[in-house]
């Protein structure tokens, strides 16, 4: 199977040209590539696919194998593998995916995608603002907020000091969450910037989540403590969001980096 390897500030996937290559169980081979020690090493498996309804779809895969709705990071991926690779030959270009079919715009420097703002469509509140939880024996209160998949972001002090790895668990397996749900924990360091953690379900922790950003910058916006357009700092880098009132819609802003390309033998998995 051939692929690609790309990350976007740091959340890596790797990438596999569906209108070329055909993979029969997506859900086994994203956890085998997905393996730092005996795969290639990512955060899942994202395969570029012909549409019926836009340019390309995406279908983006955890570590573990389950299947998302929407990948931010990874959309604005989607969106450089297909100009930069022929796929599409429009720096504006539509991406259809389980959690709807997402509108880019793209940044191209000699030919090549270096940056894309996604419109990540309109944000739904799934709690009270805020919402009180009980969870690693800790009274906390959270905010839902929905951008295709859901997310819970709660407020703390000290972001650099938390042990993801100890509490990440309770707070994606947590009863008030049947179907699981990505947490981010956030610092707000003024009116325009904000520091987020994430704790991704089915993926543990990674450097960077573009729908996780998009819902803790709305949480932030909707509880009057950012402005409407905030930059949002992450392990692997920064993203720019933007919500427009008048529409109702968010924008993410972020790069996209192709870091290699190769074949991997799937016969492992037999």
């Amino acid at each position: 199977m051939k692929f690609t390897k790309m990350q976007g500030i740091g959340n890596d996937y790797v990438y596999v040209n569906a209108f070329e290559e055909k993979i029969d169980d997506p859900n086994a081979v994203s956890k085998f590539v997905s393996d730092r020690h005996f795969g290639i090493g990512s955060d899942g498996l994202i395969m570029i696919c012909p549409s019926e309804v836009a340019d390309c779809r995406m279908r983006m895969f955890n570590e573990d194998g389950s299947e998302g709705a929407m990948c931010g990071n990874g959309i604005r991926c989607v969106g450089k593998y297909a100009y930069d690779h022929g796929i599409v030959d429009s720096l504006e270009i539509d991406v259809e995916t389980k959690a709807g079919i997402k509108h880019l715009s793209m940044t191209a420097e000699n030919g090549k995608v270096v940056a894309v703002t996604v419109d990540m469509g309109v944000p739904e509140l799934t709690s009270e603002l805020p919402e009180k939880i009980h969870v690693n024996g800790q009274d906390l209160t959270f905010t839902g907020i929905s951008v295709g998949n859901p997310h819970a972001i709660y407020y703390v002090e000290d972001v650099d000091g938390l042990d993801l790895e100890k509490i990440g668990p309770d707070f994606e397996n947590h009863e008030r969450f049947p179907d699981r749900v990505n947490s981010e924990f956030v610092r707000v360091i003024d009116r325009e910037h904000v520091q987020m953690r994430v704790w991704e379900r089915g993926s543990g922790e990674t450097w960077a989540c573009g729908t996780g950003a998009t819902a803790c910058a709305v949480a932030s916006m909707m509880h009057g403590l950012v402005e409407d357009e905030v930059e949002v700092q992450l392990k692997g880098g920064n993203l720019q969001i933007r919500w427009d009132r008048e529409s109702g819609h968010v924008f993410m802003t972020g790069p996209a980096v192709e870091v290699f390309n190769g074949e991997i033998d799937l016969d492992a998995l037999m």
